[in-house]
């Protein structure tokens, strides 16, 4: 008897935990602008599952090259469970390519116009979120980390936080990578457009306060001398943000460390904007 009493114990627990865990939800979501549909991965926390639903700030994370919507949750197996125990939202959207431009050349190609507007209100209109940019967070690595100081920068009023790991916050070094020119068009001969179309030329969009920014980047990552500009060109403008260089390269164990200090970093935010 005892035996048996220990094993339904067990259940019991089992069935506990399972009512109580972060559901992982992949959609297809309808993109007006591009006329297609995007696959999105959202986690949800428990809390925001309930009868009663609790409304959670939201922390969309975006991919890098050659990545997709389910990158994150590879890199990162423990998001779900974060989710539930910070009582969080992730959202990861499926950017192709993209840089999250909108594409000059690509009507196809508004992964801003996506990312920005329509997963946004998708997400607010479906799940039980603060739909207000002081619980609105966006973050992402590499070709991502660009996307999320990009998206935050120029859309400020939906984004109230933005963060990059391993970002390559200018683009105009790296004329014939990652399928840049596809979008802009070759370097040589459309210069402004790629001026036109780097975080590094943003930051005049921005006045200190108006975004609570953290960049990070490995100190073995090819990437970091445009961090390290980046940093420099926001001292220069005293836009107060956090810098972060640790040993590492451009890499998911890099990425997979990164990102809970990307977490804390966001949750510091929401929890002030509760006061």
């Amino acid at each position: 008897m005892k035996k048996k009493f220990s094993l339904l114990g067990l259940l019991s627990l089992f069935v506990c935990i399972s009512l109580q865990a972060a559901r992982v939800d992949t959609l297809l979501v309808n993109s007006p602008s591009m006329k297609k549909q995007v696959e999105v991965v959202f986690i949800l926390p428990d809390k925001s599952l309930q009868a009663n639903p609790e409304a959670c700030p939201v922390i969309y994370l975006l991919h890098g090259h050659g990545g997709y919507a389910k990158r994150w949750i590879e890199i990162k197996p423990e998001l779900p469970a974060i989710a539930d125990e910070k009582g969080l939202i992730f959202v990861c959207p499926d950017g192709k390519d993209s840089w999250y431009w909108d594409s000059p050349l690509h009507a196809d190609y508004r992964y801003e116009t996506f990312v920005s507007s329509e997963l946004v209100r998708y997400t607010d209109e479906h799940y039980a979120t603060k739909n207000d940019r002081r619980f609105r967070a966006i973050s992402g690595l590499s070709m991502g980390g660009h996307g999320a100081l990009w998206l935050g920068i120029r859309h400020k009023d939906v984004f109230g936080a933005a963060a990059s790991m391993s970002g390559g916050v200018d683009i105009r070094p790296f004329p014939n990578n990652w399928n840049m020119k596809d979008q802009l068009g070759e370097y040589e001969t459309n210069k402004a457009v790629w001026d036109a179309h780097t975080v590094m030329t943003q930051l005049d969009k921005i006045s200190n306060g108006d975004l609570a920014l953290l960049v990070d980047c490995g100190e073995d990552d090819f990437f970091l001398p445009v961090n390290l500009e980046l940093h420099k060109q926001l001292l220069a403008r005293k836009i107060d943000h956090d810098f972060i260089t640790r040993p590492g390269g451009h890499t998911s164990a890099y990425w997979n460390n990164s990102v809970d200090y990307h977490i804390l970093f966001f949750q510091k935010f929401f929890e002030k904007a509760e006061k």
